[in-house]
């Protein structure tokens, strides 16, 4: 070790990750003290990976980590995430993002002080390229101006925003690749909320917990694009087609758009939803480039419409992993077999229920059938704590049918995980 060049050690350090490990490691000797002072890329402090930090005051604990980061040079990498901690003192934290701002790649921030530490002011105009803020707010975002020339990632976390705020900040950011929006306080200057965004740049947009009126989005060069949790009236997409990857989660939501320009669609994951599916199935119809679909606990607008299996086959013949969730009402299957085109290039199936028939089985049976070449299924299922004799029976049923089907189908590796 004591060959090993400082840079080296410097490296070994910054992968450290925690503020106190790269401390006690930095105490070995004066070669890797100089290793932490003028090589350390990287350093963090995260109330929840060391106990003691809810031990100690936030003055005692505004001490250490001054200490820590003034010992540094150079740090491109800082992460300051105090979540449970109490309100640390404004000056102290401008302290410390004014002695590394210069050289900073990213920024994890969650820290509360009191006043409220203006993060965009202090480290725009820099070299920053990832930028998280979690508990702060923002206001006052100029228009027309390049805040952050270098941001390609940005992540906004329980942030108060007002709407036109959060589309200057994207406007200022030209290079934007990545957004995140979770659970967001969008402040409003009237009853109707709505946020119009727009990024020419942007790949992948994740929003968590969010409630508006309508959610508009412009963003030519979108990849990737995931809703969780968010009540919606209405949510539109405008771009060029480029659109990969689509999943929404437990959303609720009226009007629901993704541009008519779907041809590169690669995966979409829809579960925990209620929709329309003639509206639905026109969206993605033309997405020939599908290679995964997901229908998990989705609910129909209209009870008597069926996704059936040669729709699948034929509108996506390049698909390889077939997800759906089992679901009968008044005698109608929700995904039925009608048609005769198997699933050639499936390799990857799921099957699940929430509430378990003797149907279940046979419906599991006719999808191994249609997936000649099938490598891996995944059985799912949920089975309650008290059950009838009928459903003892139904569940003995369902064994005895899937021991028969793995002894016919030995090449396929069978899977089961219940709730």
């Amino acid at each position: 070790m004591e060959h090993l060049p400082v840079e080296v050690i410097g490296n070994i350090l910054s992968r450290l990750g925690g503020a106190r490990d790269v401390v006690i490691a930095s105490a070995t000797c004066r070669k890797w003290r100089e290793a932490c002072q003028k090589h350390l890329h990287t350093l963090a402090f995260n109330s929840n990976d060391w106990p003691a930090y809810h031990d100690i005051t936030p003055r005692i604990l505004e001490i250490l980590i001054t200490q820590t980061i003034f010992q540094t040079t150079g740090l491109q990498g800082l992460s300051i995430l105090m979540d449970d901690v109490d309100e640390f003192s404004a000056s102290t934290v401008i302290a410390w993002l004014m002695y590394t701002r210069e050289t900073l790649h990213q920024l994890l921030y969650n820290v509360r002080t009191n006043p409220n530490v203006n993060i965009l002011e202090i480290c725009g105009r820099q070299k920053l390229e990832l930028l998280a803020l979690a508990n702060n707010s923002i206001t006052g975002i100029e228009p027309n101006f390049q805040r952050f020339p270098c941001l390609k990632s940005l992540s906004l976390s329980h942030v108060s925003i007002s709407a036109l705020d959060l589309s200057l900040l994207l406007t200022a950011c030209p290079k934007l690749e990545s957004l995140e929006l979770v659970n967001p306080e969008i402040a409003m200057s009237d009853a109707q909320v709505t946020v119009e965004l727009s990024s020419p740049t942007l790949k992948s947009i994740y929003v968590e917990a969010i409630s508006l009126d309508k959610f508009m989005l412009e963003a030519d060069s979108l990849e990737r694009l995931h809703l969780r949790d968010c009540a919606l009236e209405l949510f539109e997409l405008n771009g060029k087609g480029t659109l990969k990857y689509f999943k929404i989660d437990d959303v609720s939501v009226i009007h629901l758009d993704i541009g008519e320009t779907v041809d590169n669609l690669e995966v979409v994951d829809v579960s925990n939803f209620t929709i329309i599916w003639p509206k639905f199935y026109q969206m993605i119809s033309r997405s020939s480039k599908l290679r995964k679909l997901r229908l998990w606990d989705v609910a129909f607008d209209d009870e008597d419409e069926v996704v059936d299996l040669e729709t699948i086959a034929v509108c996506f013949p390049q698909l390889k992993y077939l997800s759906l969730s089992y679901e009968l009402r008044d005698g109608v299957m929700h995904y039925g077999l009608q048609g005769s085109s198997n699933l050639e290039n499936v390799i990857v199936l799921e099957l699940g229920w929430t509430v378990i028939n003797d149907l279940f089985s046979h419906w599991v049976e006719e999808l191994l059938k249609r997936c000649p070449n099938l490598k891996k299924m995944v059985i799912f299922g949920v089975v309650s704590e008290a059950k009838s004799h009928e459903e003892c029976q139904i569940l003995a049923n369902f064994t005895s049918s899937i021991v028969q089907l793995m002894r016919k189908y030995m090449h396929v590796e069978m899977q089961f995980e219940y709730d």
